[in-house]
């Protein structure tokens, strides 16, 4: 056969075989591809010891991408110049570390990248890829492990860095707030256990923390810690809990400020409970003043009277157990703030709620006979008033029965506030009760208990919904409550201060225990009986 003949039957055979693959369907492309990016080699190689150089690069067999560099990469110990990493925002077949920072002597360093590195297609991750080499002869090869919880909260937070300071004769408490750790690892976003590899023999402080600005240092205001109760020697077979907990900010006050005629805020910070305000500067026999908290910031308002016109600025000085500082307020002429006044509940009223009306400026007097309450059957209903002077709210008190209507009406000059103002309409309310059996409850038998506690059923946030204090043993009944899914939580209160207590880093304190039970769901119409038994 000749050369020509040849080739002809040859390109017929191959052309009729891909017309009958045509013919039977077209392919789909084949099993998606789940293999992750494989390591060829790596220079200098992982584990590299005597490490001398400030480059690194590691091959891959496939085009990979980086992501999420800045939440993923831990280097421990941390840098304070960070390196470049490549490539971002790009594929490439390697990764390329450029060192700037001044390495430390006989130290063993541990770039982890937890789930940063992936297939470039479909983005199959390497997981957890660690690279770590020694400026020193040897690897140091310990290891602190552990699990992070949170001291409030069912789940703790994702991405909690772990880490480990030296106690030296350089170590002092405030070292977590100027300087790095000498070991980091991080949990990143499904972990809730930690491992911090690579470690030298020694004593540490072992800290946990939730850094808000990703600095690797502690600030109060932003950040969650926890940390252990003693120092820990390395190396150690313990497994080390670690209960995360925000801080309750340290007392401070800013510089007050004139935002309205006669009418100062002094803001803070913390914990204004025993927040004292006194005016410096002489004033007029007839001077008054008042006191009220903002309802939606963290301020005190100082009311005055009367108008002090010749004087274009007042000296307060503020103080709150150890604080105490002077401030100088200016002051000039303004437009008064008016009374208006607000109410609520509105439309649906709890059996156990009060009715509370509050107002824009400082309620003074209050006349209970300009106003009358009626249900829904036209009977006049006797009610009883507390005044709140700081929170500038009256709380009207009133029995309550299931199924009813309560009309409220309040005449005009019912209220008179600091600077004389009153209410000019008359004021109309109404409000509802439901059937009791719109509502179910449930009772809790406590076993092994330890008292005081606080009895509290959350949503699914962690929001309190309803709570009770138990300071004796016998079962805790929650009755009215709406349906739906609660959780449990028991604050064990050791203080007996009917509140959730933080922990404190300097003073060396750990945030009251929190217990957790299962979920229950609360049916209308219908009751719960569990227990909860505690170790």
């Amino acid at each position: 056969m000749n050369k020509t003949l040849s080739n002809f039957i040859f390109t017929f055979i191959i052309g009729f075989f891909f017309i009958n693959c045509a013919n039977r369907g077209t392919p789909d492309g084949g099993p998606k591809d789940e293999t992750p990016p494989t390591i060829i080699k790596s220079d200098p190689e992982n584990y590299t010891t005597n490490f001398k150089g400030n480059e690194i690069r590691v091959y891959f067999d496939e085009y990979i991408k980086i992501k999420d560099l800045q939440k993923q990469l831990i280097i421990s110990p941390p840098m304070k110049t960070q390196p470049d990493v490549t490539p971002l925002g790009g594929a490439s077949k390697y990764i390329t570390i450029k060192i700037y920072d001044t390495l430390q002597p006989n130290t063993t360093y541990a770039f982890n990248f937890g789930n940063s590195i992936t297939d470039n297609n479909e983005g199959n991750p390497y997981p957890y890829y660690r690279y770590v080499f020694s400026t020193g002869d040897y690897i140091d090869s310990l290891s602190v492990n552990g699990n992070i919880v949170d001291a409030l909260k069912k789940e703790p937070e994702t991405f909690v860095n772990v880490a480990l300071y030296e106690v030296d004769s350089t170590f002092s408490d405030s070292i977590i707030y100027k300087e790095t750790p000498k070991y980091i690892t991080n949990t990143l976003d499904s972990l809730t256990t930690f491992s911090v590899e690579n470690l030298r023999p020694g004593k540490y402080l072992l800290m946990a923390l939730k850094d808000g600005n990703d600095d690797n240092k502690f600030q109060q205001k932003t950040d969650q810690i926890g940390f252990h109760k003693s120092f820990i020697e390395v190396p150690t077979d313990t497994s080390y809990t670690l209960r995360l907990f925000k801080e309750d900010i340290d007392y401070n006050a800013t510089r007050p400020r004139l935002i309205s005629g006669e009418k100062i805020a002094f803001g803070y910070e913390g914990d204004y409970e025993g927040m004292k305000i006194d005016i410096l500067s002489e004033t007029p026999p007839e001077f008054e003043y008042r006191i009220t908290k903002d309802p939606k910031t963290d301020t005190l308002n100082y009311w005055y009277k009367p108008r002090l016109k010749e004087v274009d600025s007042l000296i307060f000085k503020v103080s709150k157990k150890e604080f105490e500082k002077e401030f100088t307020a200016r002051i000039s002429e303004q437009k008064r703030d008016t009374l208006v006044i607000s109410a609520s509940p509105s439309g649906n009223i709890g059996y156990d709620e009060d009715f509370k009306i509050s107002g824009t400026t400082p309620l003074l007097n209050f006349d209970d006979s300009k106003i009358s309450m009626m249900d829904k059957d036209s009977t006049q209903v006797k009610f009883t008033t507390d005044f709140d002077t700081l929170l500038n709210i009256y709380s009207i008190k009133f029995d309550k029965t299931e199924d009813n209507n309560y009309k409220i009406e309040i005449l005009p000059e019912a209220f008179e506030d600091f600077f004389g103002g009153k209410n000019k309409d008359t004021l109309n309310y109404s409000l509802r009760t439901r059937k009791a059996s719109d509502f179910g409850y449930v009772r809790f038998n406590l076993i092994n208990a330890t008292y005081p506690l606080i009895v509290q059923l959350t949503d699914k946030s962690g929001k309190v919904k309803f709570e009770q204090f138990v300071d004796k043993a016998g079962s805790v009944d929650f009755l009215n409550l709406d349906a739906g899914m609660y959780s449990i939580r028991i604050i064990h209160d050791a203080n007996g201060n009917k509140k959730f207590d933080s922990g404190n880093y300097l003073k060396k304190t750990q945030p009251e225990k929190v217990s957790h039970f299962q979920e229950i769901e609360i049916r209308a119409d219908w009751g719960l009986e569990e227990t909860l038994s505690f170790k």
